[in-house]
C-alpha cells in the first residue's frame, strides 16, 4: 500500500504543477476566467494529497512499529525510498512554479492597484489630527465627489 499511496501522492504533485503552469501562460493572456476555472481542480487536488500524505504517515508509523529495531530505509525498502526521493523533488518543483505564479500575481496585482489609483483618486486616513493624504488629482481620469 506504501508504494500505491506515494504513486498517488506523486502524482497528484505532478497534476498540480501542469496546472499551475497553465495557470501561469493564462494569467500572460489575461485569461482570468480560465485560471478561476481551474482553481476548483487544485483545491480538491490539494485536499486528495493531503489525504495521501496522511496514508503514507500512517503506513510508514504502521510498518516502523513492526520493525522498531530497524531503521526506516529497510523497513520501508529502497523502492519506497526512491519514490520518497522524487515526492520530495516534485515538491520542490512545485514550490518553484508556484513562485513564479506568485510573483505574476503580484505583479499584475500592483498594475490594477495603480491603475485605479491613477483613475480613480482616493482620500486616506494620515496619522495625525484630521490630516488626510489624497493622491493627486492631475494624475486622474475620474473624480470622485460625494
Amino acid at each position: 500500500m506504501l508504494i500505491q499511496y506515494l504513486h498517488g501522492a506523486i502524482q497528484d504533485l505532478n497534476t498540480l504543477i501542469s496546472y499551475t503552469k497553465l495557470d501561469i501562460e493564462a494569467i500572460k493572456r489575461a485569461d482570468h476566467d480560465e485560471i478561476f476555472a481551474r482553481n476548483v481542480k487544485k483545491d480538491a487536488l490539494i485536499k486528495e494529497f493531503e489525504v495521501k500524505k496522511a496514508l503514507l504517515d500512517q503506513e510508514v508509523r504502521a510498518c516502523m512499529e513492526k520493525e522498531p529495531q530497524k531503521n526506516m530505509a529497510e523497513v520501508i525498502g529502497q523502492e519506497a525510498v526512491d519514490l520518497f526521493g522524487v515526492m520530495r523533488e516534485s515538491l520542490n518543483e512545485l514550490k518553484k512554479v508556484n513562485s513564479d505564479y506568485a510573483r505574476m500575481v503580484f505583479a499584475v496585482s500592483e498594475f490594477f492597484t495603480s491603475l485605479m489609483d491613477k483613475l480613480i483618486p482616493k482620500d486616506l486616513p494620515a496619522y495625525g489630527e484630521n490630516k488626510r493624504i489624497t493622491t493627486p488629482k492631475h494624475t486622474s481620469f475620474l473624480q470622485i465627489q460625494a
